[in-house]
């Protein structure tokens, strides 16, 4: 089948969404090894720092794997990614600077943790996703 029929969208869209899939387990592997591996299994920062960059390797080929998966969406799904990303942009400025403010001016009890952010803005995208489908069904 050809790259301009359906079949050929669509598995164009499959290869795609895998490698982007691929890449991310790799960003996420990497990163737990650059984070565990100082604790659980070197005391070297050569190696420290040598994962380090495997990770942000790892980072630049899932964010150039997101742009190619984003490319073969159809124009809703584009709509519907373009929306979630921008409130997920949102929460992470917003929130992030106020959490970083109250750290700073010790209105929190404790050292404000990127973890905690992390996880409100894939919160923020995945609610974000699942917004814009209901809305354009």
């Amino acid at each position: 089948m050809n790259q301009t029929g359906s079949g050929g969208m669509h598995d164009r869209l499959r290869r795609n969404t895998l490698k982007l899939m691929g890449w991310t387990v790799a960003w996420v592997v990497t990163l737990a090894i650059a984070t565990f591996g100082p604790v659980f299994l070197w005391e070297s920062k050569a190696l420290t720092s040598g994962a380090l960059l495997v990770n942000l390797a790892a980072g630049v080929g899932m964010i150039a794997a997101n742009k190619d998966h984003l490319m073969v969406l159809d124009e809703l799904q584009r709509k519907i990614q373009l929306e979630a990303m921008a409130l997920a942009l949102g929460v992470a400025l917003v929130a992030g600077l106020a959490y970083s403010t109250a750290d700073a001016t010790n209105l929190i009890p404790f050292d404000a943790e990127i973890g905690f952010l992390v996880f409100l803005v894939c919160a923020a995208y995945g609610i974000g996703i699942f917004l814009g489908h209901r809305r354009y069904q």
